[in-house]
């Protein structure tokens, strides 16, 4: 399980493009060539494993403050996911040809997404706070003799 707190308010507010969570947080390299896009963030090492691996997360997003359009909610893109993981070019091609959809919730409200989804969120243009828990969980085993970072 991995967490993080999204938070925007006036003085942090930004903008997310369009995009696919595709790496995760492990605990140390390893030699295989399914595995790409190796970055340190922070002190912990992250990897872009193969795709049948972030098939298998789940990720809960529990909204610890009204999210209105206005708030920088998340946006998504119905079905992405089954697609797989997407070039830049097919991102732009599902944008074109499919709808997006707010994700507005009330606080306390919870979504689950896969993280293949294709997702973004605009900078807040109402005043006030918008904090988000952002859970991701997987299986305990990794394919390649990838370890979690953290395991709980």
């Amino acid at each position: 399980m991995q967490c993080a707190l999204f938070e925007k308010t006036a003085a942090k507010n930004w903008a997310v493009a369009r995009h696919q969570d595709l790496s995760i947080p492990v605990r140390e390299r390893v030699d295989a060539p399914e595995c790409a896009g190796w970055a340190l963030k922070e002190g912990v090492l992250y990897t872009q494993p193969p795709a049948l691996a972030i098939e298998k997360l789940v990720a809960i997003r529990v909204h610890l403050d009204p999210c209105p359009a206005q708030g920088g909610s998340l946006r998504v893109s119905p079905g992405a996911h089954h697609n797989g993981r997407l070039s830049a070019n097919d991102i732009e091609t599902w944008r074109a040809q499919h709808r997006e959809i707010d994700c507005v919730a009330a606080r306390s409200d919870a979504l689950l997404m896969k993280p293949l989804l294709l997702h973004a969120s605009s900078r807040m243009t109402a005043s006030g706070v918008r904090r988000v828990l952002h859970y991701v969980f997987g299986p305990p085993v990794l394919p390649h003799g990838l370890q979690w970072h953290t395991a709980v």
